[in-house]
Order: C-alpha cells, then structure tokens, then sequence
C-alpha cells in the first residue's frame, strides 16, 4: 500500500495516518505518534517515497524469502491522492528492481466512479479513460523483465470489478494493448477476459463483527473447491484483521478476525500452499488502517516474516539460507542512515551494506554495521551463547606497520577472524578454518594499507565479536 505521506517527504501527513481524526504530531499513550493503526512500524510512520524506507522494506522482502510486490494502484490522474500514490509506486518499484525482486499492480477500477461522480471524468469517458490506464501499465511496467509474467503474459489483478463490470468493458479496455494481460479479479469465478481469480479476508461471513475460526475454514475450503477448475488461481495467506475505521469515525468496523499469535497467518499460508497455483499472495506487507500487516511492528515484531522464512524453506526452497536474526538487519541500516543523513562516509558503507545483503554476504553486511555502530557509538549487543569465545585488543592500537590480536577457544572449533575497512570490503584473514581448543595470536601486518578505521571481526559458533583498530602514520 503506497499510499502513505509525512510532513519530511510530502510536507503533511497523509489521510492514511491520520483518517482525518488522529494527529501524528501527538505521541499517543505510550509515547509513539498516533496514527489511524492498532500498529505501529517499526521506523515509526513513514513516507512512502521515502528512498531509506523503500531500502528496509525491500531488503527485509529479500531476506524473508518474499519474492516481490503486488501494489494496490489507483491509477494515473491528480485526483484525491491518486496522483502521490501513483509516484510512490515508481519509486517502489524502482527499489523492487534495484532489490531483485518483482513486482505486479492491483488495479482498483473503483476510482472511475469516484472521478466522474466528483467532475473529474466527464460522463462517456469511462471506457476511453480505461483505455489510457492500460497503455500506461503497459508502457511503463507490463514490458519490464522485473513485472510478474505466467506463460510471458504480465499478470494484472483487479480489486473487483468494481465498476467495470461486464466482460465487455474489460476486452475494450484490453484491446488497445499489444497483448491482454493474465487477468485476475476478487473472490469470484473468473469468466472471460478473466484467467483467474484471488482471495481477500473474508470479513463478509462476520457474525456480530467476528469471524470465526470455523468460518473461516469454510471459506477456505469451499475456495479450494470452487477453484479447482479454474484455469490459475492465488490464494491469500493473511495474519488477521483488526481495522480502525469505527474510532476514526471513517465507517463501521468489516469485523475482527483474532491473529491468534500468528496461527491465523500460519493457518491460511498451510491452505494456500495446499493449492495448485503460481503465485502466492501475502495479505498484506502493510495496510495499517485494517490491521493486515506482516511488516515488522512493535507489538508483533518479526513473528511473520521469520513465518514466511520457514514456509519457504518448506514449501519452495529447503536450502533458503536466511535466518530470523538476519531480519534485524535492515533496520540498523536503516537507522544508520536516518542518524547521519549527511555523513558521506556511512552512507557509502550503507550503500555497501545493501549491496552485501542483496547478494547474500551477510557477514559482510554485519561486519560493516557493526562497525559503524561502534564508531558512532551505537554498539548492538551479541546474544551470548553457552561457550564463550573471547578476543582481545588489537596491540598496539593504533598501529604503524602491524598488530596483533589474542583469541581463545575453549574448546575446538572452526572460526573466521578478519579485518574488514570502512566501506565493508575484507582487507585481510587473520585465520581461518579449524581451531583446536586454546589460545592463540596472531599478528596483523597492514604496512600496506592507508591510514584509518578498520574493524577486526571473529566468527565462532554462531557468536560473532567485533574489535576496532587504527593505522596511523
């Protein structure tokens, strides 16, 4: 969802802060900006043009295992917020590219009758302004190697149809393309020009605004039935449903659906994997005003990305190497670079640390992060494990042409101790491989590199213990 706005990117708060009842610029009872969510993001609200943000979010997509976005677009006119919503997904999109990921549009044709009935599309013009909104997917994304394709036709969902509702506004709208698109719409059985079909929270079978468990596992199965004579289908995975539409006074309340500490997401990724599809869709990376989220937050943390990692090892990929702790990663990027947004220095090592992280050298990235941390002060903790594995000061510190440093094992083990420099790039090994138990040192010799900062880093039994060092001449 694109379709946030803050005071730093846009010069306001966007409505999907603040549904014209909350203020962010009050922190609420515990002390967080208030905004119209039961959630709060990690990094705070934030703008989604932001290019720091795009950089998290899409970094933590890389490492959950998550294959791209679909975003939910609302076309291409300067009308309401439509406008900011579709610059926001360009530059989404261009960070899902520069990720390696891919990504798809959810096209909400809802916005027609929202334009023509407030004057901004005269009455006719529907179908023709239609037509306008599909050469644009085409020629801006439909052709790019990073957009979802089945069978070399880009798939295109629809939230609906909402107002285009006969197949025959759909084939006008496709017949100015070069080619139709793979076609899919909500929740229904898909009929011509349609291929297939999704599903969404099916927060209409509430009773008494919940929806129960055992509701929602009819919804599921009778979904399965219907769909297996469908030519494609997506299911959903969601963690549950909590808007707040009702205390914004925006409408009544679709109803809860209780994520009942992640067994609902869990429930519905095992039914959704249990179908035969191409796709998989997440539902949601971060819709706050309903309360769909999987993007890390203060009340539930990394619970359902650290979820969509062991499904993935599962279900498509037994070798996925990330892990739980890897998920942490972004945000100190994050906040490494939001702390010093004019330091030129840290943020090429950050540009670094995104590259390292993009092409899987995690311990590169965490190299890098922590020595910035610990040069600007900001040291993060190491959890300790049941064996230490100590390591000395480099001596002496600073150094002219060499050093050495003292580590110790207590009992053998296979260890990686390294110099890496300020951008993040391994200088030297200091040792490598198998360790019997003892201790040990070993001597640095840098006669050869320029003067500054370098981080000594040790890797032993999955503790990981950093120490700084200074050339100086």
């Amino acid at each position: 969802m694109p379709w946030y706005q803050t005071p730093s990117g846009h010069g306001f708060w966007g409505w999907h802060w603040t549904m014209n009842h909350f203020d962010p610029d009050h922190p609420d009872g515990g002390g967080f900006p208030e905004i119209a969510s039961h959630f709060r993001p990690l990094t705070g609200p934030y703008d989604s043009s932001d290019p720091d943000i795009l950089e998290y979010q899409t970094l933590l997509m890389k490492l959950s295992g998550i294959d791209g976005v679909v975003v939910d677009w609302y076309g291409i006119e300067d009308f309401w917020d439509y406008g900011l919503i579709n610059e926001s997904t360009h530059a989404l999109f261009g960070a899902i590219e520069k990720a390696g990921l891919e990504f798809a549009v959810m096209y909400e044709d809802q916005t027609i009758g929202h334009m023509r009935d407030n004057g901004h599309l005269g009455f006719g013009s529907e179908i023709e302004h239609g037509r306008t909104v599909m050469r644009y997917l085409q020629d801006n994304w439909f052709e790019k190697d990073a957009y979802v394709k089945i069978g070399e036709r880009p798939v295109l969902f629809n939230f609906g149809p909402q107002f285009f509702t006969s197949d025959g506004d759909w084939n006008q709208l496709f017949s100015t393309l070069s080619a139709p698109p793979l076609f899919f719409i909500l929740g229904r059985p898909p009929v011509s020009p349609a291929s297939g079909a999704f599903f969404w929270p099916p927060m209409f079978e509430s009773i008494n605004g919940v929806l129960s468990r055992s509701a929602l596992l009819l919804y599921l199965e009778n979904f399965a039935h219907e769909s297996s004579n469908w030519d494609h289908v997506i299911p959903s995975a969601f963690p549950g449903f909590l808007d707040i539409y009702s205390q914004a006074f925006v409408g009544p309340s679709f109803g809860f659906l209780d994520a009942s500490d992640g067994e609902t997401f869990q429930l519905t990724l095992d039914a959704a994997f249990d179908l035969d599809t191409d796709i998989v869709q997440l539902v949601t990376w971060n819709d706050y005003g309903e309360g769909t989220i999987i993007e890390p937050t203060a009340e539930f943390g990394y619970r359902y990305l650290e979820m969509v990692q062991n499904q993935r090892r599962l279900s498509i990929d037994p070798a996925f190497p990330r892990s739980a702790g890897d998920l942490t990663l972004p945000i100190r990027l994050f906040n490494l670079r939001k702390n010093n947004p004019n330091n030129t220095d840290v943020n090429l090592a950050m540009d670094g640390v995104f590259e390292s992280l993009i092409s899987g050298d995690v311990e590169t990235a965490i190299a890098v992060l922590e020595f910035w941390e610990f040069a600007l002060g900001t040291p993060v903790e190491i959890a300790e494990g049941p064996i230490q594995f100590t390591m000395g000061e480099f001596y002496p510190n600073p150094f002219w042409t060499s050093a050495s440093i003292q580590f110790t094992a207590p009992r053998p083990v296979s260890i990686n101790l390294s110099i890496f420099d300020l951008t993040g790039r391994k200088v030297a090994i200091l040792a490598s491989g198998f360790t019997n138990q003892g201790s040990y040192s070993v001597t640095w010799d840098g006669a050869d590199l320029p003067s500054g900062a370098y981080l000594g880093r040790l890797v032993a039994a999955g503790q990981v213990t950093t120490k700084m060092v200074f050339i100086s001449r």
